[in-house]
This record gives structure tokens, sequence and C-alpha cells, in this order.
């Protein structure tokens, strides 16, 4: 048997071939091992799986390929030249998920806590241009405690290698960062620069200044969880797309995401076999929308009627909730659906809205996943705090999405459409290729009270009795300029639809525009408003 000592090195030379196998075996099951024992004992019970864990939940089961397994650091000082593990703390490789190639990198935090040094940030240069040169997703599994701090200026150097890279990648493959632990400082960029973002409760954070740093600086006391948890970057910073209550179940939904999402974006989105019939009808829709524009109704429940078996995957779910940004099938094929939620504000248009949605339409975009656009919005959201945040930048940002995608972009307008919140929503004034509505659908400057107290606000003052003058001019207007077929006979809609035949009108477009073709300016870039 070869000893080796403590930094793997052999004892002794093996004398023949048999010997060197003998030996490599026993550095890989050292390298498989990990640091100690203690060590994992310690990190299940901070309620955490080790790195090969997690691969082992992502992948499927005998697919992982290591790459650089007996990579170790050549750093030397603070004691560092007598503790070179294997794998430098971060095990990188590919594998399949359901049959398809995905590239991952997982930090083991037993080994120098997860931090990032040259060799491990060379690792995971590595694997990211592997990813991008192969055309498959990447996933990183990140459990640091930020840059190795005995190495100084070359750790910081690995995360700027990270980032170009990211961005090197961005709307070219499928990049999901799944927060397992701390991500403090510089390290958060990079998860902040990819697609999805996944948090686990309690075991995850991220911030760039940790809890200590805040309370010298502003006097404010504060918990890790407190300042960058879960449930904080779900609801309020909306950092988080994706929020869980353990690993496994955080991991088996990267898993479902990855199945919704393209190869690379040469690709589509892989297809299905749709068991649910195309021409089912909905005739419940007829009563779950209300025709009187003021009663609110939960629009989730509208999309479960239209896609498959009522499945469907929401993104953001818990930031800005006045707007729906999902991703499903219709008769088998992946759609990205943006739809207002009059349960939520009215389902009107703020500045956070305006971001959710603007940033889900351009990854849709970047990856061929079809545009289907859901108008029940009243407007924009008033006020001096909306004013004064950039209602008009970051309302912006959606209409810039929207004009320059090219995917099939279809819009169905079910209720209010009003003003320019109707003409950012993707209308056939911006290039929606099909604009269908309901029956029960207005489109309008603004609501019939509102126009109708500026176009008649003399007739109604001088009126005897001014509130029976309002109303009469409330309905004149209505009849003369929001009446469900004002729009189709000026053309800026389609078609006026059947509310139980919409999930049969919207397959069939869908499947026409499949073959869609269209063709941006030459430019290097866009500038789109921040």
């Amino acid at each position: 048997m070869t000893v080796l000592d403590d930094t793997g090195s052999s004892a002794g030379e093996p004398a023949d071939a048999r010997g060197r196998v003998a030996e490599l075996h026993e550095i890989r099951a050292q390298a498989l091992a990990g640091p100690s024992e203690k060590a994992t004992a310690a990190q299940h019970a901070k309620g955490k799986l080790t790195a090969r864990e997690r691969i082992e939940l992502l992948l499927d089961p005998g697919s992982f390929q290591e790459v650089e397994q007996l990579r170790r650091h050549r750093a030397s000082g603070f004691g560092l030249e007598a503790k070179k593990p294997y794998t430098d703390g971060v095990i990188t490789g590919w594998g399949t998920v359901e049959g398809r190639t995905v590239f991952v990198y997982a930090h083991d935090f037993r080994i120098f806590g997860g931090a990032l040094g040259e060799a491990h940030a060379t690792k995971i240069h590595k694997i990211m241009d592997m990813a991008i040169a192969a055309g498959a997703p990447l996933v990183s599994l990140n459990d640091g405690a930020g840059a190795r701090i005995q190495e100084g200026v070359s750790a910081l150097a690995g995360y700027g290698g990270i980032f170009q890279r990211n961005t090197k990648a961005s709307g070219v493959i499928p990049q999901i960062s799944v927060m397992l632990g701390p991500c403090a400082g510089g390290a958060a960029y990079s998860p902040a620069l990819t697609d999805f973002v996944f948090m686990v409760r309690d075991t995850s954070q991220m911030f760039i200044t940790g809890p200590d740093v805040v309370k010298a600086v502003t006097g404010e006391e504060i918990t890790q969880n407190g300042l960058g948890g879960a449930d904080v970057h779900a609801e309020t910073s909306g950092v988080c797309h994706f929020a869980y209550d353990d690993e496994e179940t955080c991991l088996a939904e990267v898993r479902y995401l990855l199945s919704l999402l393209p190869q690379n974006n040469r690709e589509n989105p892989p297809a299905t076999a749709c068991e649910d019939p195309v021409d089912r009808r909905s005739d419940v829709l007829l009563d779950l929308v209300p025709a009187d524009g003021n009663r609110p109704y939960d629009m989730a429940k509208v999309i479960e009627e239209l896609v498959d078996d009522g499945e469907y995957l929401e993104v953001h779910e818990r930031w800005a909730r006045n707007i729906i940004c999902a991703l499903a099938r219709l008769d088998g094929q992946v759609v990205g659906i943006i739809a207002n939620q009059p349960q939520v504000l009215a389902g009107v248009l703020d500045i956070e809205a305006s971001e959710k949605a603007a940033r889900f339409v351009q990854m849709c975009d970047a990856f061929n996943i079809p545009l289907l656009t859901l108008l029940d919005v009243p407007g924009f959201l008033p006020g001096v705090d909306q004013e004064h945040g950039g209602i008009i930048r970051h309302g912006a940002k959606l209409l810039y999405a929207y004009c320059n995608a090219t995917v099939p972009r279809i819009s169905l307008i079910l209720r209010k459409a009003y003003g320019g919140a109707y003409i950012v929503m993707d209308s056939q004034s911006i290039g929606a290729d099909l604009t269908y509505a309901w029956p029960t659908n207005e489109i309008a400057v603004m609501g019939a009270e509102g126009a109708a107290n500026v176009i008649f606000r003399r007739q109604i003052a001088e009126a005897e009795d001014p509130e029976a003058m309002r109303t009469r001019m409330v309905k004149e207007y209505k009849s003369e300029l929001m009446h469900p077929y004002y729009a189709a006979e000026r053309g800026l809609v389609d078609d006026v639809i059947d509310p139980a035949e919409t999930r049969e009108v919207l397959a069939r477009s869908l499947a026409m525009l499949r073959t869609k073709h269209a063709d941006l300016p030459s430019r290097k870039h866009g500038n789109p408003p921040q």
C-alpha cells in the first residue's frame, strides 16, 4: 500500500503500473472524501449538504464527469503551504439533466470555507469557458466565504475573470446561480449577472457589506438573514427569483427550470408531447373574469386555464406581485407569459413591475421563447414616490424590451388597457405579431370617468344636476370610444374572441409563428434606459 503524507504526496515510489493505479485510486478516494469526517459533520449540522451531495441531486445519476479533481493551490505564506487539499475548495465538471448536458461548479465549504483563491478561480474559469464553447447551461452551487484573504489580489482577480465570463455568456447560454450558503462582497455580483438566482431560507445570504459593517457605518443592527436572506431578496430587493425551504426542493426546481430552457441561444426550448387537448374549451373563464373593470380576480387562475395541464413556473413570484412572469407550455411548446395581476394594486404598472417584466422579456427573447402578454392594466401607478423614483426610465425599460424582442409575440386584452400602460404592454403599435381581445375589453387613453371629467368638464359644471350629467357623459363616452369593437374596427386588434376558445386560438397562432424570423438593424448593441 502506498503511504500518502498530509499533502497527498507518496512517501515511496510505486514499483509498477499496478502500484501507480493503486496510488491513483487512493488519491481519488481522498479527494472524494473531502478534508475530514468532522468537516462533513459540521456542514450537515448547519442543515447543509456537501458539494458532492448537491451535485448528485442536481444531475442525472452517474452522469457527473469531474474536471481538475486533483488541482491544488500553489500559494505560500500564512500557513497555506502546509495545507494543499485536492480540488482547492471547488468541484467542477459536467453531467446531464434529463439527458441534456449541463455544466456545474460547486463550492466546497469544508475546504477553506469555500473561499476563492487563484487555483480555485482558474478551475471555475475553465468550466465556464467549456460551457460557452459547448453551448450548454451553467449552474453554480454557491457556498463560499468570498475571496481567500491569504492570497490577496490574486483572489480578487479571480472574481474579475468570473464576472467577465458571466457577461460573455449572457444571452448565449442559460446561467443559473443557486445560493446554498453565504455570498458576500464582490462575490455577490456573479449571481446578479446570471439569468436566475435560487436561494434557500435560513442557510443562504447575499449582501455587499455584512451586518457588522452596516452597524459600524450606520449604527443599524440587523441579522444576516434580515439583511440578505432568501425572503428579503425574494420579496423586497428582487435579487432572488426563487426561494425554497430546503436544498432538495431547491435543486429539484432547478432541474424543472432547465427542462423549460434551451441549451443555448441557437436552439429552441425542448418541446414535449401534449395530452391536454389544444381545442379544450374553458367556459369557466366566462365567470372567472368579471365584466366590471373595478372588480378584482386572480389572473393566476386564468393562466392555469390556458396552459397545458394548468402547470407553470412563476418567476419572481413574491416580488412586484402586481405583474406575473411565468414559463409554461402551450400545446407542448414553451411560452413566456407576462400578465397584470388585478388582485394586487389593481394590476397597475409601477417601477418594480416594469423592471421585473422587462428582464423577463429580455430573457425570453434571448433564448427563443415566444411571448404571451395578458393585459388588464389601468395604467401606471401615480404618485410622488413613483415619479421621483424614475418611473419614466423604469417604465421605458419594459417598452424597450418589448420593442427589441424578435420572438413570436401575442397579446390578449382581457379587460382594461388604458393609456401608456396599454402601449407598453406589447400593443400592436410596438410590434406584437397578433393582438386578440375578449368582448369585455376596454382600450382607451384613460377610464371613462376620468375622460368624461376632462372632455365634458364645462357641461357637467353648468348642469342643474352635475352628477346626472356626469353619468350621462360617461355612458356616452363609453358607447362612442370604449365599446369592445372600437379597436378591432380600426385594425388595432386582430380579432375579438370567445374567452372559452382562447387556448385554441393562442395555440394555433403560436404554431403559425413558430417559423417567424426577424432581424434587428446592424449595431454593436443598443443603449437601453437605466
